[in-house]
């Protein structure tokens, strides 16, 4: 029994029934570490009598019972001789193998009790099982790691902030398209992620009610700022996170949107350049029926109105308005031939040449070689050789009218640049004509391809040329586009493949 000194015998009957009735497996130990008492669960558990244990000490019991022996401890790893000299309460955790074969854990809590003068007299030993607690320990434990390998795995950028816009987490994606490292972000705050007002605008968005649901964000476009200062377009989602229903962070998913809108435009080129082509076919079939149909009857008023004037005389009052009538008709052959050629249904006749011979050979196949009087031409060819395979006659023409064209534009007085140069990576050759006109207008960008557009006087010019020049370069595999044009001039860039120099070329080039 506890010693009555300590302990008033009209007490201990109650305060020892406490004892028995407790839930846990207890021991009552002198400070030698003698068993003074157990309890009833501890005899249940163990299947012992107080006749075996009380008296002895709790290692002789621990070690010689094969259910308790994983329990024996000595010296400074014993928790009773830890609370002799602490004066406080200790634990320890133990795992073991029933009798089943099965993993438990079990918690011994020593308590001491005190005497009048404050010194250890008795220790409380309690047996706790904990293996439920550690089965769910170690289950929260797997699926944060389990959550942790998907938020580090994720192909998103995900990254979470507390309040006062710390960050708090990131993952391997946010690191990569922030250009921050983990340790790096713990140095900013989240408005850094963002242009100015952009993040306070998306916390306004996220407590409005009336943008989906309150606390969350539906799927937003916004840009994000990395490290070196550069704008990335992205699409986010975002959500507070509540504690005891008061914000106490914020996370957001970000996906790269530079890919998929680069991709986007490729398509509506494409779609552009799809629907150009088929307007260009069909125009090019009507062209060509109502140039057969105007040709017949033109070449009939040229027949006769040249047999008439050789007819009158010089001085005959009709001479002049039946010129005026040939002239018209002539400037009609002109369109139709235009028009036939515009519509033109051959294949081109390809051929492997140099790149600057075809700038040296379109200047010298200008007949009117006084357009050039007052204009200043600057080649500035590649000095490497650059070799194309396409049709050189039809490059010839569509480089003719665009020098023309630079020329009308500059009212005959400028500087005329044309220039080749080439594209290692790519495989594409250039050639660019600029001008020092006027430019064109921006209302008229989207129209310069289009047949029959013309900004020229009437007579002038049939808007056939640049759509001809359109589609010679796409039978070509080629493209021809406005590489930039203002107030100082206009430059129109050819892109062609370039061909591989063979063993043929290479020769001619030494030779």
């Amino acid at each position: 029994m506890i010693d009555s000194n300590d302990i008033d015998i009209n007490e201990a009957d109650w305060r020892l029934r406490v004892f028995d009735a407790l839930s846990f497996p207890t021991l009552i130990l002198k400070t030698d570490r003698t068993i003074l008492a157990a309890n009833k669960k501890f005899h249940e558990r163990n299947k012992t009598r107080s006749t075996q244990i009380i008296g002895r000490t709790c290692k002789d019991i621990f070690s010689e019972d094969k259910t308790l022996k994983h329990l024996a401890c000595s010296g400074a790893n014993c928790p009773l001789q830890r609370v002799l000299n602490s004066k406080q309460s200790q634990s320890d955790v133990h795992k073991n193998i029933n009798d089943n074969g099965e993993i438990v854990w079990e918690e011994r809590v020593f308590s001491p009790i005190l005497g009048s003068q404050g010194n250890v007299k008795y220790v409380i030993e309690s047996l706790r099982d904990i293996t439920k607690i550690k089965h769910l320990e170690k289950k929260y434990s797997d699926v944060r790691e389990l959550i942790d390998k998907v938020v580090q795995s994720s192909v998103s950028a995900i990254m979470a902030a507390d309040r006062k816009g710390e960050i708090i987490l990131m993952n391997k994606a946010a690191e990569e398209l922030f250009g921050y490292s983990v340790s790096d972000a713990n140095l900013v705050n989240i408005e850094d992620f963002y242009p100015p007002g952009v993040a306070r605008e998306i916390m306004k968005k996220l407590r409005d009610e009336n943008i989906g649901e309150a606390g969350k964000l539906p799927s937003t476009q916004v840009n994000i700022i990395t490290k070196n200062g550069e704008q990335i377009p992205v699409e986010m989602t975002s959500a507070i996170i509540y504690e005891d229903s008061k914000e106490a962070a914020t996370a957001a998913i970000f996906n790269d949107l530079r890919e998929k809108q680069a991709v986007q435009k490729k398509l509506e080129e494409t779609e552009n350049q799809l629907f150009q082509s088929e307007k260009l076919a069909s125009l090019g079939r009507l062209a060509a029926g109502v140039a057969h149909e105007i040709n017949n009857p033109l070449t009939s008023i040229l027949l006769y109105g040249n047999l008439m004037r050789e007819k009158l005389e010089e001085d005959h009052p009709l001479t002049n308005n039946l010129n005026y009538v040939l002239e018209d008709a002539e400037r009609c052959k002109e369109i139709v031939k235009n028009l036939l050629a515009y519509s033109r249904q051959t294949r081109p006749a390809k051929e492997v040449f140099y790149l600057n011979n075809l700038v040296g050979e379109s200047l010298r196949l200008i007949r009117d070689q006084k357009l050039f009087m007052n204009v200043e031409i600057i080649k500035d060819l590649d000095d490497c050789q650059i070799l194309i395979n396409a049709d050189k006659n039809q490059l010839c023409q569509v480089l003719i009218n665009l020098i023309i064209n630079a020329i009308d534009a500059m009212d005959g007085r400028g500087t005329l640049t044309l220039k080749t140069f080439r594209d290692r990576k790519k495989v594409k050759a250039y050639i660019t004509v600029t001008d020092t006109g006027s430019g064109i207008p921006p209302e008229n960008l989207s129209k310069v391809f289009d047949p029959f557009f013309t900004t020229k006087e009437v007579g002038k010019g049939t808007g056939l040329g640049l759509s001809m020049a359109y589609g010679i370069l796409e039978e070509n595999h080629g493209k021809i586009s406005i590489q930039n044009t203002g107030p100082e001039g206009t430059a129109i860039l050819l892109e062609l493949p370039e061909e591989p120099v063979s063993n043929e070329f290479q020769f001619m080039s030494i030779g």
